[in-house]
Parts: structure tokens; C-alpha cells; sequence
């Protein structure tokens, strides 16, 4: 008669948690701390510090002077623009790399860097060479009454250029782990295209693109290489914020230069407390689902 087969119990194992010594910890928030107090609150300091120093009379009158008002109309302008045509890219260009597979895949990908790699200067001397008033498409934009250089229309491309990537880069990861299921299991259950992407694929990436949007804002905002190069530095009619900051700096109006450029910095204030509020919105969620 066959015995019964005793199993051994084996003691449970007991992962011993690795972590690095106390004054290894210490010295590296200290590293972390010491570095966001030089170069982060310590220079926003001194920001508010010049832009308050001669009294809140002053600072009104600097920031509602004419020239500054048409700065950050030309500059939110250039946002409400810029914005939607980059999400319109990012999300045609995530979805593409993502869902399909197509010749030249990869090297659509690594174009979506180009930006990241070339400086903003290079890129608005790029828009000069192409559609300057000395260029040959530049002269035939002229002969029809269209400026595109030290014109709207050259801020505007200059900003596109360098912002492109932002909501394209935050989505292709977040589609690439969400894989194809829910496309293909609706387009089996006779959905079409446009339903596909309105009701399975934009509800999925909706977190991430509000965040690669509000990055692309926050870097439309700010910047300055490109749009310095092709706007022509023409005062109410060309200037950004960040133009006209740099012009009153120019101008020993230093009072003036660090309360605009204050507008800035409550500007990117903003971007960071709802790009936090949106991660913890994110995070909260994904922890129910």
C-alpha cells in the first residue's frame, strides 16, 4: 500500500529591504534641497524682490504701461494659437506611431526630437533663410500682401516649431502601454474611425494630453531664441513678454524689466500647481481603476 507523500514546509522567505545608509539619504536631499534654493526660490526671490522694490504704485504702472499690455496680448495670442495646432499634431502623430506600422515609423520618431536637439536660434534663423523678404518664396509672400518675418505670422511658426513635441513625446509612451485592444475589439464591433478615437482612444489619453498641453503653453509662454530672431523687436507690435522684458533690461529700466518678467514667473507658478493638482488627479485615479 503506497504511503501518502508528507510535503516539507519550507519557512517563508523574508525580503530583507535594501536601503542606503542614513547619511547617504541626508546628504543627497541636502544636495537636492541646496540646489532648488540656489537656483530656483533664490533667483524668484530677487525676481519679486526688483519688481516690488519701489512700491506697488510703481509696479502697476509697469505692468500696465502700453507696451507691456500689447506684449501679453501678443503673447497669449500667440498661445491660444499655438496650442491647439500642437494638439492636433500630437495627437495625429502619437496615434499614427502607436496604432499603425508604416514605412519610415522609426524615423518619424526620432524627428519628433529635432527640436529638443537644434537651439531655438538656429531654428528662427532656419524660418529667415525660408521665408525671409530676401528668399525667393519670401518675395513672392510679399508681391500677395503676406509677411510672415518681423510679422505675428513669424512668431507664431517660430513657437509652433519649437514646441511641436511636447504633446506628441507625452503621449506615444502612455498609447504605446495601452496597446491596440480596445481599438481593435470596437472596430470588430463595427465602430468607425472617428467613433474609435471619440470614444475609446481620446477618453484614455485624456490626462496625458492636458499635461503635454499645459508643458506646450508653459514653453509657448517663454520662449524667447526663436521668436527674438524672427519678430524684429518692433515695440506694440512684435514684442513678447519675454522680449520686452529683455529691451527694458537693456534699458537700465530694471524696476520695470523684473515686474513684467514677474508676470512670467506668476505665469509659471500657475503651470506648476496645475500640473501637480492633475498628477494627483491622475494618480488617484489610476489607483481606483
Amino acid at each position: 500500500m503506497p504511503q501518502p507523500e508528507i510535503s516539507q514546509s519550507h519557512p517563508p522567505v523574508v525580503k530583507k529591504r535594501i536601503s542606503d545608509p542614513l547619511s547617504v539619504q541626508v546628504l543627497l536631499v541636502g544636495l537636492t534641497y541646496l540646489f532648488f534654493i540656489g537656483f530656483i526660490f533664490l533667483p524668484l526671490g530677487l525676481v519679486f524682490s526688483q519688481a516690488f522694490g519701489k512700491g506697488w504704485s510703481v509696479y502697476l504702472e509697469a505692468i500696465r504701461e502700453p507696451y507691456a499690455i500689447e506684449a501679453v496680448k501678443l503673447t497669449l495670442l500667440t498661445v491660444a494659437i499655438v496650442v491647439p495646432v500642437n494638439a492636433v499634431f500630437g495627437v495625429a502623430a502619437a496615434w499614427a506611431i502607436t496604432k499603425f506600422n508604416f514605412p519610415g515609423k522609426s524615423t518619424l520618431k526620432s524627428l519628433l526630437d529635432l527640436p529638443f536637439a537644434v537651439s531655438p536660434v538656429i531654428a528662427g534663423l532656419i524660418f529667415v533663410l525660408l521665408v525671409g523678404s530676401r528668399t525667393p518664396f519670401g518675395s513672392w509672400l510679399g508681391e500677395h500682401g503676406i509677411k510672415i518675418i518681423f510679422s505675428t505670422p513669424g512668431i507664431i511658426i517660430a513657437t509652433i516649431f519649437v514646441t511641436f513635441p511636447f504633446i506628441a513625446r507625452e503621449l506615444i509612451p502612455l498609447m504605446e502601454s495601452q496597446g491596440r485592444d480596445e481599438e481593435e475589439a470596437a472596430l470588430t464591433l463595427g465602430a468607425k474611425g472617428w467613433q474609435i478615437f471619440w470614444t475609446v482612444t481620446l477618453p484614455n489619453i485624456r490626462w496625458g494630453l492636458l499635461y503635454g498641453t499645459i508643458l506646450c503653453g508653459a514653453r509657448s509662454i517663454g520662449e524667447f531664441g526663436a521668436v527674438s530672431v524672427v519678430s524684429g523687436h518692433i515695440r506694440g507690435q512684435t514684442n513678447t513678454v519675454p522680449l520686452h522684458v529683455e529691451i527694458l533690461y537693456s534699458e537700465y529700466n530694471f524696476t520695470a524689466s523684473f515686474a513684467v518678467a514677474s508676470l512670467l514667473v506668476f505665469l509659471a507658478l500657475l503651470t506648476v500647481v496645475v500640473k501637480s493638482t492633475m498628477e494627483k488627479h491622475f494618480q488617484k485615479n489610476s489607483f481606483h481603476h
